[in-house]
């Protein structure tokens, strides 16, 4: 069994206690300060990956959106360079994502 795996079964579990009534201050406080610390290294990963799209952005003259579109409909070969910008471009998007399911937990 796997770690992710165990942490998934220790979340459903609290989450079936939890929809069957019990309640605890320690948990619901653990709980919060783990969405924080999620959101703050999300927000730290968001900066550290700007700061590389905006190198290529300002390399290539363009945004990393427009960049994306003309990348994925081939406009623009696979340069190494342009397959990196899109890995970055990917994580990015994802973090982002990320980060605003965490914010919404946020109070």
């Amino acid at each position: 069994m796997t770690v992710q795996t165990q942490t998934v079964g220790r979340l459903q579990s609290l989450l079936e206690l939890y929809l069957g009534g019990y309640q605890s201050q320690v948990v619901d406080q653990t709980v919060s300060k783990l969405i924080s610390l999620e959101a703050g290294q999300s927000r730290a990963e968001l900066q550290r990956l700007a700061a590389r799209l905006t190198t290529y952005e300002q390399q290539y003259g363009m945004t990393s959106r427009e960049f994306y579109e003309r990348f994925r409909t081939g406009e623009l070969g696979d340069d190494m360079d342009f397959v990196e910008w899109s890995v970055f471009w990917d994580m990015h998007q994802a973090t982002h994502k990320r980060l605003d399911s965490l914010d919404k937990q946020v109070p």
